[in-house]
């Protein structure tokens, strides 16, 4: 074959493989193919539909909270070693500006009623409240951001807030600049979340509002001190929760909340800046159930006012039998677990009951260790070993219950009958 020919034939040759690839013909194979373009609705998982359409109709309940405290004073040399030990002439040179200190936080939260009141954790608002109240502090504002075409800061207050279970419920100060296209999100039962069930969070981590995780339900139930004032059985999943999603919601395949997002367990990256670790943490949408009124009402409620309202045993239980040194334990042949009584209050239940606090004290490794009380060993057959294991069975108790505690003295267990009963708290000296 003569060059110029060959070199026709593979022109020819290669025109037409380009346009059998540009066809969608495959010239390898011995049938045509024909690749179908792509369908894009058809493309889209069930699971991906059902992300979709949840997000279209809470997304816009979703709102940023921005809090901001101004006008607090601090001395810029407070942090300086050893200025105040300086001569007098020396700093008295030296210009002392009391400068204005600017704070501020965000975190996220949704509209829960028809009145568009937001749920929030308490700790994104706490900085700007008084303590014990929920009046704000002096220069502090607290706004929320609808996400829109047009988002606005709408000015907010904390209409009420339990810190007890970390949460918070708020208002717009002009309740008609709520937007037209916000629904409240329904309320799950919480108590039927099930490990492995599909999990949305939509919050506002890092600033980046309306942004939205999927993951699963990788636990419930589970304990994280520092979340609340009292033991929280948190909801545990994998869904991406990052700083500013606390407050924001934690929704299931039907679009209910089944949580409050609130606390990671965070990587921290080059810089100190905290981030996702595949481990977050959501305070079950019961007890914003359970609590949603006495929010609505006003209420603030921590720990101070809660024990002051609570039935109690009228006892201060400062130590378990667990701190007490090896060689104490054996000395005085104490048992193997148990809670020591501290102050027995004048005129409680366990006073009434003859329950004693410690007679005396021996030192040994370098401390004082009260002896010669009573120990509470178990409540109604339940062993205990420490305040939050007593706790979790009284708080659960109403006034005039009566529990059976088994007590240890002198090396004797015996059986006591106590009646609950609210107990005014003690003045601090």
């Amino acid at each position: 074959m003569k060059p110029t020919r060959l070199i026709i034939t593979l022109l020819t040759l290669t025109a037409l493989v380009f346009t059998a690839l540009n066809s969608g013909l495959n010239p390898l194979a011995g049938a045509q193919t024909v690749i179908a373009p792509l369908n894009e609705p058809r493309a889209l998982l069930e699971d991906e539909l059902n992300t979709i359409s949840i997000v279209e109709r809470y997304g816009p309940s979703v709102v940023a909270v921005n809090v901001e405290v101004r006008g607090q004073r601090v001395d810029p040399f407070a942090d300086i070693p050893f200025f105040d030990q300086l001569p007098p002439q020396f700093r008295d040179l030296i210009p002392r500006f009391q400068m204005p200190e600017r704070r501020q936080g965000s975190g996220s939260g949704f509209v829960v009623d028809q009145a568009g009141r937001i749920a929030t954790n308490f700790h994104v608002v706490e900085p700007a409240l008084q303590p014990g109240s929920t009046a704000m502090r002096e220069g502090a504002i607290i706004r929320v951001v609808f996400a829109g075409s047009e988002p606005q800061e709408l000015p907010v207050r904390v209409v009420g807030a339990n810190a007890l279970y970390d949460l918070a419920l708020l208002e717009l100060a002009d309740p008609a600049a709520l937007p037209t296209d916000v629904l409240p999100i329904p309320l799950a039962d919480s108590d039927q979340v099930r490990v492995g069930q599909k999990t949305i969070a939509i919050g506002n981590p890092f600033g980046f509002q309306s942004t939205v995780t999927t993951g699963i339900v990788s636990g419930v139930g589970r304990s994280l001190p520092g979340i609340g004032q009292a033991d929280i059985p948190l909801i545990q999943t994998d869904a991406a929760i990052n700083p500013g999603n606390s407050g924001g919601p934690l929704l299931n395949s039907r679009g209910e909340l089944i949580g409050i997002n609130t606390a990671i367990i965070p990587a921290v990256a080059l810089g100190g800046q905290r981030g996702f670790l595949g481990i977050g943490f959501a305070v079950p949408s019961n007890l914003l159930r359970d609590n949603l009124a006495e929010l609505e009402q006003g209420v603030f409620r921590d720990i101070v006012t809660d024990i002051a309202a609570r039935p109690r045993l009228g006892v201060s239980i400062p130590l378990s039998v667990s701190d007490y040194p090896n060689s104490v334990r054996a000395a005085l042949r104490l048992p193997e677990q148990g809670v020591v009584i501290g102050q027995v209050e004048p005129g409680g239940p366990a006073d009434k009951a003859g329950l004693i606090g410690p007679q005396f004290a021996i030192t040994a490794e370098g401390r004082s260790w009260p002896v010669g009380g009573d120990i509470i060993t178990a409540i109604d057959g339940t062993p205990v070993n420490s305040l939050e294991e007593v706790r979790a069975i009284v708080f659960n108790r109403a006034v005039g219950d009566t529990l059976t505690l088994t007590v240890w003295r002198d090396g004797q267990e015996r059986q006591v009958m106590v009646t609950l009963e609210v107990v005014p708290l003690q003045p601090e000296n």
